[in-house]
């Protein structure tokens, strides 16, 4: 398939005034892609300055050939993404092939095996990758298509290159920020058909792991079962929630029938922003913040 203008919609942009192409050498660039969208976030790595966010729907695509020949036109027809002289360049990877390992069992010749324990995995068509957490005992394994793969790294070839994944960046932004709240929160990340659920015993991970959302009520099912198997009271525990929900929406009125003590995450304070981005939610965008944590 042919990318076309249509293949894709920009629904958010953000551009701070301090954005200037001369400096991209010192710019930290995030791509975040998924199935069915794909984010763009530049930070200053000088000073830690938000310089520009936008967001992107992507048309159903049948293949992951169509998913590159989407991501192709969008970089080439963007006035900075094409660039290849960036400080660093992180690609966040959105997807449900993922295993979770302790640091004191992970062995990496074994990354197959790990992944083959939660998913299906295909050697001829996807790569087994893995990122240690810098601020949890855990170390993330992951499937990335070959052929996307293949696209990052000739796109970005002349830049210090990060490849994560979705749930390294939301545990290593959880991490980091979770003094701001009481002690044992069960934190919530609502992505656009998933529900991420991280929680924090002492200083390391206690719980990961993401569900697809097929209705709303499917939120309230997996938050109950997970805090149950937990034991974390409804009534009493303190949950935090970013993601791509409305402060005024219905549906935040639904979860709080069920969980009293909700409430809705501050933006990264590792980072910093300008007066342009008070018009993006704080609680929205966690995750891509976020990556600008992992080395």
């Amino acid at each position: 398939m042919e990318a076309t203008a249509t293949s894709y919609k920009l629904i958010k942009r953000v551009k701070s005034t301090k954005f200037s192409i001369d400096e991209l050498h010192y710019y930290n660039l995030s791509l975040q892609i998924g199935v069915r969208d794909f984010q763009v976030n530049i930070v200053d790595t000088r000073n830690s300055n938000c310089l520009l966010l936008e967001d992107y729907i992507l048309a159903s695509v049948r293949s992951n050939t169509e998913l590159v020949d989407i991501l192709s036109q969008i970089v080439e027809n963007h006035h900075v993404l094409s660039a290849g002289f960036w400080k660093s360049v992180k690609v966040v990877i959105k997807n449900s092939k993922f295993s979770l390992v302790p640091s004191s069992m992970f062995v990496k010749e074994a990354l197959v095996d790990y992944l083959r324990i939660n998913t299906a995995f295909d050697e001829a068509t996807e790569e087994a990758v893995y990122y240690k957490n810098i601020r949890s005992t855990s170390v993330c394994v992951f499937a990335v298509n070959k052929e996307l793969l293949s696209w990052v790294h000739s796109q970005y070839q002349k830049s210090e290159l990060g490849i994560l994944h979705q749930s390294v960046a939301l545990i290593e932004g959880v991490m980091n920020e979770q003094e701001q709240y009481p002690k044992n929160s069960v934190y919530l990340y609502i992505d656009r058909f998933k529900l991420h659920i991280i929680t924090v015993k002492g200083k390391d991970l206690q719980y990961y792991n993401q569900f697809t959302i097929r209705q709303f009520s499917d939120y309230i099912k997996y938050i109950m079962l997970v805090m149950n198997g937990l034991n974390f009271s409804q009534k009493s525990t303190n949950v935090v929630l970013w993601g791509y929900i409305g402060k005024q929406s219905p549906h935040y009125d639904e979860f709080y029938k069920y969980i009293k003590n909700i409430s809705f995450g501050n933006r990264a304070e590792f980072l910093k922003f300008n007066y342009m981005f008070d018009e993006v939610q704080d609680h929205h965008f966690f995750d891509l913040y976020s990556s600008y944590l992992c080395e």
